[in-house]
């Protein structure tokens, strides 16, 4: 089973953009934090960064609902991609949440979205 579940914080504005074959994209980033105490006592925290892409409908949703600091809940799989860096020739690897289900969280409204996910 893949699946990815992840509650955070977006740390800057979606990005929304087409590709070649007019799927919509948009992807953002979610913060995540652990704390925990130390055996000495003292306050700890860790804080991990999520890529995460969202494809059609759920992107549209995305690019016009979420904004930096927007708290959310998503569900996905986690999908690990490879391209060459071309200034180096190197291969670089990416691995990202590929969006399956949105709910937006905090204050006002919450609204949930989930849709089916096509590449």
């Amino acid at each position: 089973m893949n699946k990815a579940m992840v509650i955070g914080n977006l740390g800057a504005d979606p990005v929304v953009h087409t590709t070649k074959k007019d799927t919509l994209v948009t992807t953002f980033s979610v913060a995540t934090t652990d704390y925990w105490k130390n055996s000495g006592g003292e306050s700890q925290e860790k804080t991990e960064w999520h890529r995460i892409v969202a494809y059609n409908k759920l992107a549209n949703i995305c690019g016009e609902h979420l904004k930096k600091g927007s708290k959310v809940y998503i569900e996905g799989k986690m999908q690990t991609r490879k391209w060459e860096d071309e200034s180096t020739g190197s291969d670089r690897y990416t691995t990202e949440i590929i969006a399956s289900s949105l709910e937006m969280l905090g204050g006002g409204s919450s609204s949930t979205s989930s849709h089916d996910q096509e590449q």
